[in-house]
């Protein structure tokens, strides 16, 4: 009877043994099985940290100039903070960042010209877009004026804006002048006439500069025309009547706010009865007695250094009309 109850208490601590190494041993399975949920809890946060900086170097090399700062803030996995409404700030503030300006009002508008060939404007600013130009010469309805310098005007039916500077109240003299013989006559079908007047004539020379021209010059010009003058090439024995021509009406010419050129002479190729020695001759003497207020442009000296294209070897090719006639700019324009 003993022997048995030493069984029994036995199995019983038995039992207990057995059970509390089950216990330990579930616990260290469960222990086990959350470990391996952190790992792999943790391993795809590294893996989201490599992709984004991935992205964000893919990013910095793809994009274009007009890439916007908040597309990357979004693409990184940042949330958007304080550094998103500032760079939304700063879109907002590029808009603004165009000219400012108000408008005066007139009571009806009022007739003006343009001075030159000039753009016109949804603003008044050169950063507001392009909507149009006008040629010199070009009468606008002016409907108020800026703050800044500007002229609100009805440009196709709407309202657009002109810069002040070329906008005048009266019809101006027309921009640029040429007097001459053939060659300026050539050079009208090389280069083209929106903004300017040529007053020549084929085969012509001091008797068409002095009976012709000269009251076309008188009827054209105004306030800052440029006269630009180019006879001689058919004779080249005239060359103390032009001085004197030219001089006699430089006064007149300079008060009515013009400004005077005598364009040299310009070089010829082998033909006869013309030569080089003889356009310098005439050139020199042009350059010595005309009036100080009369500008040279030594065209002559620009095309030997160039070189010019001619078929006949007194006309040029269109190319070196518009080569010259660049040069010509460049000096009335400096």
């Amino acid at each position: 009877m003993r022997r048995e109850r030493i069984n029994v208490n036995s199995l019983i601590i038995l039992s207990a043994f057995a059970l509390a190494f089950l216990i330990v041993a579930i616990m260290a399975i469960n222990a086990e099985r959350e470990s391996e949920q952190v790992v792999s809890l943790n391993v795809p946060e590294e893996s989201v940290e490599d992709l984004d900086a991935g992205i964000g170097n893919s990013a910095e090399e793809d994009e274009d100039d007009d890439y916007a700062a908040d597309d990357y803030f979004v693409r990184s996995g940042q949330k958007e903070t304080s550094e998103t409404v500032t760079v939304s700030s700063e879109e907002t503030t590029a808009v603004l960042e165009k000219t400012f300006f108000t408008v005066t009002k007139y009571e009806t508008p009022v007739t003006m010209y343009t001075s030159d060939t000039v753009n016109v404007r949804s603003g008044a600013g050169i950063d507001y877009d392009k909507v149009g130009k006008l040629k010199w010469g070009s009468n606008v309805s002016v409907t108020g004026e800026t703050d800044n310098g500007w002229y609100e005007v009805l440009y196709k039916d709407m309202t657009a804006f002109v810069i002040g500077d070329y906008v005048v109240p009266d019809l101006p003299g027309v921009p640029y002048i040429f007097v001459g013989d053939s060659r300026t006559v050539q050079m009208k079908s090389a280069v083209g006439s929106s903004d300017k007047i040529y007053i020549a004539k084929i085969g012509e020379g001091y008797n068409y500069f002095k009976n012709t021209a000269l009251s076309q010059i008188y009827a054209n010009a105004g306030n800052g025309t440029k006269l630009i003058i180019n006879f001689g090439v058919n004779d080249l024995a005239n060359a103390s009547k032009y001085i004197k021509l030219v001089n006699d009406n430089v006064d007149a010419w300079t008060n009515a706010g013009m400004t005077v050129y005598y364009a040299a002479v310009t070089p010829v190729g082998n033909i006869q009865n013309v030569s080089n020695a003889q356009i310098e001759t005439f050139n020199a003497k042009l350059q010595e007695g005309l009036d100080p207020r009369v500008n040279w442009i030594d065209g002559y000296s620009y095309l030997q250094q160039t070189g010019f294209g001619s078929g006949d070897g007194l006309h040029y090719t269109a190319d070196t009309y518009r080569s010259l006639y660049s040069y010509y700019m460049s000096v009335i324009n400096q």
